[in-house]
């Protein structure tokens, strides 16, 4: 029985809703409706090249960088990821790895990566939201590129404030050493996707990538469902 005929018939007793604009859902269609799907800002190439250049190229640390969407406040994305992170709609995590992937499909195989490893939460930060939103993003990837997901190999070790309302400066301060490598082995000398699910000015994954590349790591690029500024 396939996928779209289980909805079909789950949505004649539980209906599903669009996480944009409430509607209730069609059977093909997953956590968004066609009209909101449509909304969906894709990250243009040359915002990519703009957004690595601005954030990451001065430091020599992230060796390449990609998003599908481009983050905006009240959009679907937006939605999309407040419901997986404070709603505890996990598996939407899956479905945006997914959609990342099919989007950057090209690009990401390029990296040749043997690694995928998620930003990690505080544990404090993880047992008040139940997961980590980026290892679930993450799992969604690794379906599709076949690359294991390994969210042990590093630690977040510093309860770190939200990153929303600092400057850039603020950022760098508030997730400096934030970080630290549990096992060198499993990263020596590999090519590693970092993923979370928004990179706003890049320092926490610079902050991470750099402790990646400190204890061996051969190349680390850095992949979100979006970008925003």
């Amino acid at each position: 029985m396939t996928k779209t005929i289980l909805n079909s018939l789950f949505d004649l007793i539980l209906p599903r809703f669009c996480e944009g604009c409430k509607t209730k859902l069609a059977h093909f269609e997953e956590y968004l409706c066609s009209s909101c799907s449509a909304t969906l800002e894709i990250a243009e190439e040359k915002r990519i090249i703009d957004e690595f250049k601005r954030k990451f190229s001065e430091d020599l640390i992230i060796s390449d960088f990609n998003s599908a969407f481009v983050f905006h406040n009240e959009s679907a994305i937006q939605k999309l990821i407040h419901s997986l992170k404070y709603e505890q709609n996990f598996l939407i995590g899956k479905y945006l790895g997914v959609r990342t992937y099919e989007l950057l499909r090209d690009k990401i195989k390029n990296w040749h990566a043997d690694l995928i490893i998620p930003i990690p939460l505080h544990h404090l930060r993880k047992a008040e939201r139940g997961f980590n939103q980026s290892k679930e993003i993450a799992k969604g990837v690794s379906s599709k590129l076949n690359i294991k997901v390994n969210d042990k190999v590093v630690r977040r070790k510093r309860f770190t404030k939200t990153q929303t309302k600092f400057s850039l400066e603020e950022r760098k301060v508030n997730i400096d050493g934030a970080f630290c490598v549990t096992n060198k082995k499993k990263i020596k000398g590999k090519k590693i996707i970092l993923i979370d699910d928004v990179i706003t000015t890049g320092a926490t994954t610079k902050e991470c990538a750099k402790m990646l590349l400190e204890n061996g790591a051969a190349k680390v690029y850095a992949l979100s469902v979006a970008l925003a500024d």
